[in-house]
């Protein structure tokens, strides 16, 4: 127990007054009151200088306020000089650094929403247009109503189940697109240091279970689908009709290929690098092998619309954003056709399974980017796996760009 009391601190004459463990208050002639803590360094004594006497020390409480660690205050009431003196005591009894100590960022986590923010400043230099706008957005709409106060470190798997709560039954496609965001955004605060782990992701799929299956979508016969195509070709050249052509080229969704970026292709190798903020499906980057049907597709679209750089995105709309889904929809409703763009996905992996039942399943789920386990592609040995996709996807080449005679022309069924 002290010896000093918060009325004798307001009181005191000037001199040295001991309240016990080595801390004192000084009083100059002046009467400006100070606190400081005497401490065993190394075998030599040592006064530290705590800070000056908050006059509030009637009160206990100080003016400063809470949010500001006790090292920083520049003054401090009789109850915090005993509890900053008895955190130095200890530091110097272990053999630690006062000074050291007294400079550490003490600053609390921020809150989720200040997290968001810092995230998306940090990391939205690299996303398409449309996805740096849509990550604040829906987590503002989604994640802050029950996430946005709580401080970063606190937040766990449940709390992440609580905010997707009703969306991820009633609304499973931004259900997934949300909790991609607040992964990001867990992460990025791992990284900083303002969590000690990355966001919950087991856990969370745990709590949720598998998000409900959406519609099949209408998807064009395969072996319709080289007339199509080549139709596609041979009419007006707009960046709508050469997107639905690279998307049936390479089996990519309609939102990978719309914000796809010259930088993610590499012609030379025939590579596609998806980067995982584009692949909403599986939140991981995805390589695709580009045949030559995707080939000649970008070439044409550079004579069309040549590139300004190299983040300059692929099919790029008047405004310089991404094109909408509904251009290159219109190109199918305009030919009075019911199927949608995404069922090209479904023609391709039908004409995979029926057409080349030498290739193992796994490597045309690869090719669509679905989820395939490491397992299955050690199996095969990994490079041999990205020789087979690339077989597969130009082999789909031929397909979609032979003459007409030749596209019924099918091999065997599997048993």
């Amino acid at each position: 127990m002290g010896k000093l009391t918060a009325k004798g601190v307001e009181k005191a004459k000037p001199g040295r007054h001991a309240d016990g463990e080595g801390l004192y208050l000084l009083v100059k002639p002046t009467l400006a009151r100070s606190w400081v803590l005497r401490v065993q360094v190394d075998g030599r004594r040592r006064d530290i200088g705590l800070g000056g006497v908050e006059m509030t020390a009637l009160s206990e409480r100080s003016e400063i306020g809470d949010d500001i660690p006790l090292e920083k205050k520049p003054r401090l009431t009789l109850s915090e000089a005993r509890e900053l003196a008895t955190r130095f005591r200890n530091v110097a009894k272990s053999g630690g650094d006062i000074d050291a100590e007294r400079k550490k960022d003490r600053k609390p986590p921020p809150n989720f929403k200040e997290a968001a923010i810092a995230a998306h400043a940090a990391l939205s230099h690299s996303w398409a247009e449309k996805t740096s706008a849509a990550f604040l957005t829906s987590l503002e709409e989604y994640a802050y109503p029950l996430l946005g106060k709580k401080r970063v470190d606190t937040i766990a798997a449940d709390d992440i189940a609580g905010a997707l709560g009703l969306i991820w039954t009633t609304k499973p496609a931004t259900a997934k697109k949300v909790r991609y965001r607040v992964n990001a955004v867990l992460d990025f605060a791992s990284g900083k240091g303002w969590r000690a782990y990355g966001a919950p992701r087991e856990q969370v799929r745990a709590l949720t279970g598998k998000l409900k299956k959406g519609k099949n979508h209408p998807a064009m016969p395969y072996a319709d689908v080289p007339a199509y195509y080549q139709g596609l070709g041979e009419g007006t050249e707009t960046l709508g009709r050469l997107a639905l052509m690279f998307l049936i080229a390479t089996g990519a969704r309609s939102i990978e290929a719309r914000e796809a970026r010259w930088e993610h292709i590499d012609t030379d190798k025939a590579e596609w690098a998806r980067p995982a903020e584009l692949m909403r499906k599986n939140d991981l980057p995805h390589m695709v092998t580009l045949n030559s049907a995707a080939l000649a597709i970008l070439a044409r679209v550079k004579a069309l619309r040549p590139p300004a750089n190299a983040q300059a995105l692929v099919f790029p709309s008047r405004g310089g954003g991404a094109i909408s889904d509904m251009t290159i929809s219109k190109v199918m409703r305009d030919g009075g056709l019911a199927f949608v763009p995404h069922g090209f996905r479904s023609s391709f992996r039908d004409w995979a399974a029926e057409c080349h039942p030498e290739i193992p399943d796994p490597v045309a789920e690869a090719a669509l980017a679905h989820v395939v386990p490491d397992a299955v592609v050690a199996a095969y040995k990994r490079t041999k796996f990205v020789v087979l996709r690339r077989q597969l996807l130009d082999h789909w080449s031929d397909f979609i760009t032979a003459d007409q005679t030749t596209v019924v022309q099918l091999a065997p069924r599997r048993a």
